[in-house]
Formats: C-alpha cells, sequence, structure tokens
C-alpha cells in the first residue's frame, strides 16, 4: 500500500467503560430534599430549579473541615457524602460539597461540567496550586456557574458564564471576567467588599471528573501545609450576611466590609457549630473538638 494513500481511520469508540461519572444514581435524593428542605418541590432541569436548589444546599449544609479535625477520613464516594452530610447532618468542605451537588443535578438530568479552580484570595499575588471545585452547568444554550463549597464566600446563587458579568446576589457584588495571567482559557471570578474587587479564584473550563478531585484532596488533607490541617474552619455564607469560624474566632461580616469578631472560650465551641452552623456532635466528638482546639492554641 503506497504510504501517501488516505487510509480512512475507523470512528472512534467510548474510551471508558463506565458511564456514570457523577453517580446520581447512587445518591438518596429524598433524604438530600429533606435536608435542604425542598421535599416535595417540581424539581425539572431548568433554571429555577438550579437556583432553589443552590440557595437550599448553601442555607442547610455549612462548610466545615471537622472530619480533619476528628482525625477521620475524608470520602468522596456519593453514598459516604450522602450518610455524613444527609443522614448525619454534617457539613463539608469544596469537594465534598461540590460533589454531592454533582450527583444530585446528575440525578435531576442536568447538563454539566466539573471544574478545577486556583484560590488566589489570600494569596498575596503568589501562585497556588488548583486545589478548589466548581460546577458549569448547561442550560438552554447558556452556560452557569455553580459552586456551594468555597469557604471565603463566593456564590449565593448560580452566576452567568459571560465575560465582564457582575451581579448582587443577595447584597454581595459578584464579577466574572476572561483574564490571560495564566493561560488563555482562564477565568477570574471576584467579589466586591463594600470599597474594592477582591479576587476570589481562578480556573479553566478544563473537564474534571471525581478521580482527579481525589488527588487534589488526598493533598489538602494530608500535606502539613495545607489549610485545612491543624486548625478548625466553618462557615455559612447567607444574604447580607457571613458567618465564619477559625478555631475560636467568630468572624460576622457584611456586604458593606463591615465585620465583628468574637472570642468563643473553648468549651462552648461545640455548642456554637450546633446553633450557629447547625452541625451537632456526639458527646465524643465534642469532647475530641475541645481538645484539639486546646492543641492548636499551644502551637
Amino acid at each position: 500500500m503506497s504510504p501517501e494513500r488516505d487510509v480512512p481511520a475507523p470512528p472512534a469508540g467510548r474510551i471508558f467503560t463506565e458511564r456514570d461519572f457523577w453517580y446520581g444514581g447512587g445518591l438518596d435524593l429524598d433524604a438530600y430534599l429533606d435536608r435542604v428542605d425542598l421535599r416535595g418541590a417540581d424539581l425539572p432541569p431548568t433554571l429555577d430549579t438550579l437556583r432553589a436548589v443552590h440557595r437550599a444546599h448553601l442555607a442547610h449544609i455549612p462548610f466545615e473541615n471537622l472530619q480533619l479535625v476528628l482525625d477521620r477520613p475524608i470520602l468522596l464516594d456519593v453514598p459516604a457524602l450522602t450518610d455524613k452530610m444527609v443522614h448525619h447532618r454534617r457539613g463539608g468542605y469544596c469537594y465534598e460539597q461540590n460533589l454531592l451537588l454533582a450527583a444530585v443535578l446528575d440525578r435531576l438530568g442536568f447538563a454539566f461540567t466539573a471544574l478545577a479552580a486556583r484560590v488566589v484570595f489570600g494569596a498575596e499575588g503568589h501562585p497556588r496550586p488548583t486545589t478548589h471545585a466548581a460546577l458549569l452547568v448547561e442550560l438552554d444554550g447558556g452556560r452557569w456557574m455553580a459552586d456551594v463549597g468555597f469557604g471565603g464566600g463566593g456564590l449565593l446563587e448560580p452566576f452567568p458564564f459571560v465575560d465582564g458579568h457582575q451581579e448582587v446576589q443577595g447584597e454581595w457584588g459578584l464579577r466574572l471576567d476572561r483574564v490571560e495571567e495564566v493561560g488563555p482559557d482562564e477565568w477570574l471570578l471576584r467579589s466586591f467588599d463594600g470599597r474594592t474587587w477582591n479576587d476570589l479564584y481562578m480556573f479553566t473550563t478544563a473537564a474534571m471528573l471525581p478521580q482527579d478531585y481525589a488527588i487534589f484532596s488526598h493533598f489538602l488533607t494530608s500535606h502539613p501545609r495545607s489549610p485545612f490541617r491543624n486548625r478548625l474552619m466553618a462557615q455559612r455564607m447567607a444574604p447580607g450576611e457571613q458567618q465564619r469560624l477559625m478555631d475560636t474566632t467568630l468572624t460576622t461580616t457584611r456586604p458593606d466590609g463591615t465585620h465583628e469578631e468574637r472570642e468563643i472560650a473553648i468549651a462552648d465551641v461545640p455548642d456554637l457549630l450546633d446553633e450557629v452552623f447547625g452541625v451537632g456532635l456526639t458527646e465524643e466528638e465534642r469532647g475530641i473538638v475541645v481538645d484539639r482546639l486546646k492543641d492548636y492554641a499551644d502551637m
């Protein structure tokens, strides 16, 4: 056969035999909807549904890293996420939160791409690795960002994936811009604190899978310099107010940039986790949290 002759290639087949990337079928959807107070709601795969689920998830499932404080592994499979955050009414950090949301959206019939993001908030200009997760949802010819797991503020509702778009969500200002500091497909989400725009995180539209998040999560849960180790973190984001606990310091921040700080006695932190963040702990867990906070205070 002449090497110059064109030989048609056979059509490409599927690369992966596994077809269910997001495991929506393994989700206890009724229990999730009970957890976020949406039981009985009509939830077709529309923008209204996406908004309702996003708001409800943030309102009922807090950001927290207590699994690491309790010295327990962070498991990212859907049954484990459901057991922890739904049945045991706990919260989680970005990979847990957005993988649970991904399973919900998958079960409800949404099409989406999972993303990896580079947190730049608080980095003082120094590059960080991609250690955050977000979702890009396809709807009626448009795309919408969804993210229920950013522990430093961020989206309250889905956000239009449009260069230069800005809007106010629950009094919080947000803006999305295309940037090229790292590459041509780079986007930056910003928030407004009443005085200036603050960079939150950068991301590309390259698709991630749960297996990718497992690698990133392993780094965050095991590296000695991870921001999630050796301190307690909890946050609840709401219209008009953000509550954030860092060890024993409770900070309340408002959209105009004003904030208040209050020191909490170590022995009172388990009660505060329940009352402010809705995280109920067993007596054994409460004791571990108190002991770990004492250890952190001595570091």
